[in-house]
């Protein structure tokens, strides 16, 4: 069970890492230091928005609209730390 455990650490922890990507590439596109006409960077823009489009849509059907400001990543990550917390404070059910 502990093997369990740790592959859904893991797995958390590349979700954590795939948000944060998408935030600073967001930036970065937006600030048009990133160009969407680039094969390399448009692949993984396109990749990132297929992996958390999923996890951002209940999100932005719940969070009232910002005037341009979209606040679902923010909230998927504290959705994330919260899951881990909650591991981590139940790790004895996995031994």
């Amino acid at each position: 069970m502990q093997s369990l455990f740790q592959i859904l650490m893991l797995l958390l922890d590349v979700l954590w890492f795939f948000i944060i990507a998408h935030v600073i590439m967001s930036w970065l596109i937006n600030f048009q230091v990133l160009n969407l006409h680039q094969q390399f960077v448009a692949q993984v823009w396109h990749m990132l928005n297929r992996i958390l489009e999923p996890i951002y849509q209940p999100i932005r059907r719940i969070l009232p609209p910002m005037s341009g400001i979209d606040l679902a990543p923010l909230v998927a990550l504290i959705g994330v730390y919260v899951i881990r917390i909650v591991l981590v404070n139940n790790a004895a059910a996995f031994y």
